[in-house]
């Protein structure tokens, strides 16, 4: 079912990936959409109901990172566009996510315990190494445990 359940969600955030690069002004949407169609800050307001002081806030919230996203919502509206939001894993796909973190995870696990092993004078090899990483790494990823997020 989690396997699923990160199959289905890594097939949408894909879509977001031919957007990544995309990059908007320092001024942000808001200003440079209305700026763009010729539109004054009196028309967005008398869209929005607010006053042309409220719409440049509104547009100085974007631009520093405070604004909300209902903010950004209405404003799109009012713009007749529509406002699209996702997020996209640093990773590249949810898939390559989970499995840096099963790795460090397993990493971790394995070498705790190589290193109990070795002041037992029971040292595993480089390649016992690296195997039990991988078949850590694989089981961590078929089991999904809470773990992997701390």
């Amino acid at each position: 079912m989690k396997r699923l359940q990160v199959d289905q969600l890594s097939q949408k955030m894909l879509e977001f990936n031919k957007v990544r690069s995309v990059k908007v002004s320092d001024k942000g949407w808001v200003h440079t959409v209305r700026k763009t169609l010729g539109m004054s800050l009196e028309q967005l307001g008398k869209k929005l109901s607010l006053t042309k002081g409220s719409v440049g806030a509104i547009e100085k919230r974007e631009a520093d990172g405070s604004i909300t996203l209902n903010s950004l919502r209405e404003a799109a509206k009012a713009l007749d566009m529509e406002l699209v939001y996702g997020f996209v894993p640093i990773d590249g796909t949810l898939e390559n996510h989970i499995e840096r973190k099963a790795e460090r995870l397993a990493s971790k696990i394995v070498h705790r315990t190589s290193q109990s092993m070795k002041l037992e004078d029971q040292e595993n090899t480089v390649h016992r190494l690296v195997k039990s990483i991988h078949e850590r790494k694989e089981e961590i990823i078929r089991e999904m445990p809470k773990a992997l997020w701390d």
